[in-house]
């Protein structure tokens, strides 16, 4: 049976700074670097075989300590399906930009509702379709093997993955906030 070790990459200057950041490409701030390195250390006890990332920066910049640790890993594989949510329009501008032109509670709707999507984006149930067909794969190609597996991903994807794994609510997952230093063990 495989084993999934899923986190978050770390805080980036958006993130940092309120800013959507769906597929833009930010840069992690020193706090960011420190919670990959956090990452690596709570990674640093066990064995793992093969890593995922997306192919934004972020992604890899917080796989980089865990793969400096782990020499032992076969492949590093990039797979957007685990990519950020897609914010659209939204991509690239202040929260509070958008909570003064649009209100708080469109503000709302558009970052933490699970059918609506912000103008050209995702929705959460957009995200989900694309998470669960990663999960779909990952459980056919590893499922009989003794594998440990590293997956670097965002908030919006690691969100929709929990929901899957653990059967959670809706209403739960678009409560949930992602933490940037947890790691997320699944078996598949």
């Amino acid at each position: 049976m495989a084993t999934i070790y899923l986190f978050r990459h770390g805080q980036t200057t958006f993130n940092r700074d309120h800013i959507f950041t769906g597929f833009k490409d930010t840069p992690l701030t020193p706090l960011g670097v420190r919670q990959a390195q956090k990452i690596a250390r709570l990674l640093k006890a066990v064995r793992l075989d093969i890593a995922y990332q997306s192919r934004l920066s972020r992604s890899k910049d917080t796989l980089a300590p865990v793969l400096k640790s782990h020499p032992e890993i076969q492949k590093v594989i990039t797979d957007d399906r685990i990519i950020e949510r897609d914010y659209g329009d939204l991509s690239g501008q202040p929260h509070q930009k958008i909570i003064d032109k649009f209100g708080q509670k469109q503000f709302d709707i558009w970052h933490r509702s699970y059918r609506i999507t912000p103008p050209s984006g995702e929705s959460f149930a957009d995200v989900e379709v694309r998470v669960s067909s990663f999960i779909k794969y990952l459980k056919k190609l590893y499922h009989r093997q003794d594998i440990n597996i590293a997956i670097s991903a965002h908030g919006n994807s690691i969100r929709l993955f929990r929901k899957i794994m653990e059967k959670a609510s809706i209403k739960d997952t678009c409560s949930w906030s992602i933490p940037y230093d947890k790691v997320f063990t699944y078996k598949i």
